[in-house]
């Protein structure tokens, strides 16, 4: 049976608004006990937040938290995938992309988020797409370790 990305992943997304300040975000972070959070302007999807953000834009250049804007640090433009992608897609995508973290996106609008590590825990199948991924291509040196993690 092949799964489509519909089937895992997280509905609920917590979102933050392109004028917040990033201390909001990290706040909001705090609160759901989240990594990353999806930055939309009017409803739309249109960045990432993720702790790799805050510590290389914000933690690393010693800037006030409370003093910039989301879109500052923001990743953008936003890799996103499709509700009736096929799982093996969506990692081909991500491993491609250097990313661990794919918002899903129908005509525009945010309808939930999977993650690598999801992914892995969710199916033992995804064990078999990652050792076939790791033979033809090196995964991404932040994805390293959840690969090195579940294939080795």
């Amino acid at each position: 049976m092949s799964l489509n990305v519909e089937d895992v992943m997280v509905e609920e997304v917590v979102t933050v608004e392109t004028e917040a300040t990033v201390q909001e975000a990290v706040d909001l972070m705090n609160k759901h006990e989240i990594g990353c959070l999806v930055v939309v302007l009017k409803g739309k999807p249109v960045g990432i937040i993720t702790e790799r953000d805050l510590l290389k834009r914000v933690l690393a250049q010693s800037r006030d938290p409370e003093k910039i804007k989301v879109p500052e640090i923001m990743s953008a433009p936003l890799i996103v995938g499709k509700p009736e992608m096929k799982i093996e897609n969506a990692v081909k995508l991500m491993f491609k992309s250097k990313i661990k973290k794919l918002p899903v996106v129908q005509k525009g609008r945010l309808v939930g988020i999977v993650t690598l590590t999801d992914l892995t825990r969710f199916q033992p199948p995804m064990i078999k797409i990652l050792k076939k991924l790791s033979i033809t291509e090196l995964p991404p040196k932040r994805l390293k370790k959840v690969v090195d993690y579940y294939v080795v």
